[in-house]
């Protein structure tokens, strides 16, 4: 069956139209917010990338990209000298005086909430697929890390029906920092330890966290190895593609007891 001259007419029109629009997105993107380049990024548009501040993080590679600063500090000049077509953000991102400057220089800056919540981050998800052409992409996402997030939930509550909730100390920013108070610790007697700090990482931040504070050594917590690094971008520029997995982590850590019965009956 031979195609008609205008269905063939048809086609091509539809492919011109949809290459023309694809190549009217922007190609040359800033992003300065970590939740953000990582989205960008699982969307399958890192190449897009030309610049990222210095909350961006993840996935590594972003940290091979031309800085632009922190997010609450960027220079105009900085940016426009990556040539960018799109500069996104947060509304953390600033100072505004410099934004106005990006935008007067014909550089289009969209802002995203940095609310940390499912609504904000499906509408975050919907304006990011448009920008980039990848609507359908967007969704998707959106829907897979709903359902890890309801999974998780579940899991949590069938493992406090049958297991003791935790006493937690959460312990931000103090990685081989300022020690603390013996006293306010002596009483707390924690299960599990949680830290988080943007200086050190992994064993070494372990290490001077146990330095600084020796009287942390002797918790419940340390004696049995309870003691948990949470990545401080987790929650930077708002929720990350991460978060369903770092959940998953710490709630093995509350309730390691109910994990090894999962993982055994796997």
């Amino acid at each position: 069956m031979r195609l008609s001259t205008r269905a063939i007419a048809l086609c091509v029109g539809l492919l011109v139209t949809q290459g023309a629009a694809a190549a009217q997105l922007p190609q040359r993107w800033v992003s300065a917010g970590g939740a953000l380049s990582e989205w960008v990024s699982a969307l399958g548009a890192q190449a897009k990338l030309v610049g990222v501040d210095t909350t961006s993080q993840h996935p590594e590679s972003l940290k091979a990209l031309p800085s632009i600063g922190y997010q609450r500090q960027l220079s105009a000049e900085g940016i426009l000298s990556l040539r960018p077509q799109i500069l996104i953000g947060t509304e953390e991102m600033g100072p505004p005086p410099v934004l106005s400057q990006i935008r007067s220089a014909g550089v289009q800056v969209e802002l995203f909430s940095a609310q940390p919540d499912l609504p904000t981050l499906q509408n975050n998800l919907q304006h990011l697929g448009r920008l980039l052409g990848s609507e359908a992409q967007a969704t998707a996402l959106f829907e897979g890390y709903q359902q890890q997030l309801a999974q998780q939930q579940v899991w949590v509550r069938q493992a406090q029906a049958s297991a003791k909730a935790p006493g937690v100390l959460l312990l931000l920013g103090h990685a081989g920092g300022k020690p603390f108070s013996v006293e306010s610790l002596a009483g707390l007697a924690p299960d599990v330890l949680v830290f988080s700090d943007r200086a050190l990482a992994g064993d070494a931040a372990r290490a001077a966290l146990f330095k600084q504070n020796p009287i942390l050594a002797t918790t419940p917590a340390a004696k049995v190895g309870r003691v948990l690094e949470l990545d401080p971008t987790l929650l930077v520029g708002g929720l990350g593609p991460r978060l369903p997995q770092s959940l998953v982590k710490l709630s093995a850590g509350f309730y390691p007891a109910e994990s090894a019965k999962a993982t055994a009956a796997q």
